[in-house]
């Protein structure tokens, strides 16, 4: 991964490969950020008319390089776009400064050394311009051979930028240190999420995705408890062994737990990890399988969080609970119209075999109800219908509670990531009853990321707040890169569940 230092060292005597600065929109023209003022004046204090005279306007995501003048030790200049100019007597905001680091590390790759002098005046930026350099700097490489059969031409991914020095930060700082070391955490665990969703399914199947959890719990501390195919049929786990039986790789049910000797409440994750899914009997249509990888980014999720938990000390208890199975069509493979018996008790007619995602969380979802922590979030690929109605950058939130609804979702706005509160409406419930089990896995196709949601809330121990995040949508990403997200596996919810662990921790 990329090195990020705080360094004492100026814009203009730092030796590296190249020095970025931030411009933003102003109304007459780019406006050079706070932090690049070495820089500027290295240029004659000319700098922002260069800029306009090479087509730069301070809009996000733009970037712009060029030569750097005498004055300066780096022999290139980026300038990369922070959007609008803050209102008279406001700073920047934290997801502009994390965009911005993220377009200029990723324009970067192949470089060994940058400087980073963007407005780093809070605490807040620090971490922000960490977190959106190293997760921009990201690249999955595990495929390439290594560093020598990595393609370095325009036409072929280059090695990330290898090593960052934030400049404007104090090292010394105990609130920057701390800051930046927050922020390096949780992106190491973030990109670690993204690799797993981008590792083929080949690779990672449940029991991969499992040894994978139990040497990070060694490593971190977490005590990790892992179910195999024999001990989920004898502990009665239907819905994931219904899931996973058309596999030649049978399923599991890994739970991560983190605790801390003064915590006084428990957060509980659960996450869809389907390391491939086809559809099972109910095959996807072609187009629509070469990217199923991703539906695993739920537990990739989940996993990440609780590691992070874990590395930054929180003062809560965390339990991540990983649903793990492959949906394969087979011989073995449950039918259209098989009736399972859940975890709990419950029957459920299977109508779609691709509406696998609920049976497996139905399942963790009773486990960690039994524990009865004080908060239950679900995350998941879990619905195309979610898609349609977010895009393909926003995620849904439903809860069995308005309140922890708007909370969630707050919180998501806060670290950066899209999200959208969605209703659990009673009337669709009906849609999922069944003639000769207790609940369908299908109901009304209209409305159908909702009525996922209505299934899950079927299996939430009584009394218990819970969530279900639905992440279809931002999880895996298929365009060009922009700002700090790559091509593929994005660590979608990582970021909020951290931050809820965080808020959960300081409300106890």
């Amino acid at each position: 991964m990329t090195a990020l230092t705080l360094s004492t060292a100026g814009a203009a005597t730092l030796r590296a490969d190249a020095i970025v600065v931030g411009v933003a929109k102003g109304a007459r023209g780019p406006v050079v950020a706070p932090g690049a003022e070495a820089v500027d004046k290295a240029f004659d204090g000319k700098l922002a008319a260069i800029l306009e005279t090479l087509g730069s306007t301070g809009a996000e995501g733009e970037v712009t390089k060029l030569p750097a003048p005498s004055g300066l030790k780096a022999p290139v200049v980026l300038a990369v776009g922070l959007g609008p100019v803050p209102a008279k007597g406001e700073a920047y905001a934290s997801e502009p400064l994390r965009r911005a680091a993220g377009t200029a590390a990723r324009a970067l790759s192949g470089t060994k050394k940058a400087g980073f002098a963007l407005p780093v005046d809070e605490t807040g930026d620090i971490e922000a311009v960490t977190e959106g350099a190293l997760l921009g700097a990201y690249a999955f490489t595990a495929y390439l051979g290594g560093e020598k059969n990595a393609k370095k031409g325009d036409n072929g991914p280059k090695l990330p930028l290898a090593e960052i020095a934030l400049l404007g930060a104090k090292p010394r700082d105990k609130a920057h240190k701390a800051a930046a070391d927050r922020a390096i955490a949780l992106t190491e665990e973030i990109n670690r999420a993204r690799d797993l969703i981008n590792t083929p399914p080949n690779d990672l199947t449940p029991e991969a995705f499992a040894a994978v959890a139990t040497a990070a719990g060694k490593e971190n501390g977490i005590k990790v408890q892992v179910l195999d195919e024999k001990a989920l049929a004898k502990g009665g786990y239907g819905g994931i062994l219904g899931v996973g039986q058309g596999s030649a790789t049978p399923p599991r049910l890994v739970r991560l737990a983190y605790t801390h000797p003064q915590a006084e409440k428990t957060l509980a994750l659960v996450g869809k990890g389907i390391t491939y899914d086809s559809g099972g009997i109910s095959l996807k249509p072609a187009g629509h399988n070469e990217t199923m990888k991703c539906d695993m980014s739920g537990a990739a999720a989940v996993f990440a969080a609780v590691v992070a938990a874990a590395r930054l000390g929180l003062r809560v208890n965390v339990t991540g609970w990983l649903a793990l199975a492959e949906n394969m069509p087979s011989g073995a493979a449950t039918r259209p119209g098989d009736v399972l018996r859940m975890y709990s008790g419950k029957t459920v007619e299977v109508l779609n075999t691709d509406a696998e995602g609920r049976l497996v969380l139905a399942d963790a979802i009773t486990r960690a109800s039994e524990e009865k922590p004080d908060v239950i979030v679900d995350v998941a690929t879990l619905t195309g219908a979610m898609v349609l109605a977010l895009g393909n950058r926003t995620f849904g939130i439903m809860s069995n509670d308005d309140a922890f609804r708007t909370s969630v979702h707050e919180i998501a706005g806060e670290v950066g990531e899209a999200s959208w509160p969605m209703p659990l409406p009673a009337d669709l419930r009906k849609g999922m009853d069944s003639p000769i089990a207790d609940i369908a896995n299908m109901g009304e196709r209209m409305g159908g990321g909702l009525v996922a949601g209505l299934f899950l809330k079927e299996f939430v121990g009584e009394g218990i707040t819970w969530a279900h995040l639905d992440i279809a949508g931002p999880a895996f990403h298929e365009g060009a890169p922009y700002g700090y997200t790559p091509k593929g596996g994005t660590g979608s919810a990582i970021r909020t569940l951290v931050k809820l662990a965080e808020r959960t921790a300081v409300s106890a």
